[in-house]
């Protein structure tokens, strides 16, 4: 028989990421990182001018981080201890937006936390790379975690019976982020680990819907 499976997203729910990358940008990139509000992309300006960053310039920057700075980020508290009790009673998997070629940087990231689990990456809404994953390891039920509200609509729409948490475990960005939950397209909204991890090991079992 098959087993449940958890799929979590990464940045926020397991691993701090845009607290990291502040410090990044403030310290020796030259840019001031201020977020209001929840646009991401007007949270970033040149510190010698006050000028906006391009759009080109933002997702330069976001690759750089992941490609030389991803040491910095530090576990969410109580994500690894949370992911491996998950780990005792279901397959766990990890979904992260990032490019197919930082695949394995991200997972041997991960195992350094202490988090072994195979790593799917995606770019764009996670609903389809959701359907996918679901067809090839058929598991008995699936939750799934993220930490934006774009995800869980996304998987709402395409993978109606997957339980969804919304969690986003950084207090920088927490309170700026749309509920997915009042939206109708989670299940639950929790952002702290020592909360979260009852309510998904009760999913886990629950008779699948």
């Amino acid at each position: 028989m098959s087993r449940p499976l958890v799929i979590s997203d990464c940045d926020e729910v397991l691993l701090h990421m845009v607290a990291h990358f502040k410090e990044w940008l403030e310290e020796s990139q030259g840019v001031h990182f201020e977020l209001k509000g929840n646009n991401f992309n007007t949270a970033m300006r040149w510190a010698d001018n006050g000028q906006p960053l391009e759009q080109k310039d933002i997702w330069r920057f976001l690759g750089g981080f992941f490609d030389t700075e991803m040491h910095r980020q530090l576990p969410i508290e109580g994500a690894v201890t949370g992911i491996n009790r998950l780990a005792e009673d279901a397959d766990v998997v990890i979904l992260t937006n990032l490019n197919d070629e930082r695949q394995e940087r991200r997972t041997r990231q991960l195992a350094d936390c202490g988090i072994h689990a195979r790593v799917f990456t995606n770019q764009g809404p996670k609903g389809p790379a959701l359907q996918a994953i679901l067809e090839e390891l058929a598991p008995s039920r699936a939750i799934f975690i993220d930490d934006l509200p774009q995800h869980h609509q996304s998987a709402a729409e395409i993978v109606p019976g997957v339980s969804r948490l919304h969690l986003c475990g950084e207090p920088m960005i927490s309170e700026h982020i749309d509920c997915a939950h009042k939206q109708g397209h989670a299940h639950a909204r929790i952002d702290n680990w020592a909360e979260a991890l009852p309510w998904l090991l009760e999913e886990l079992e629950r008779d699948p819907r």
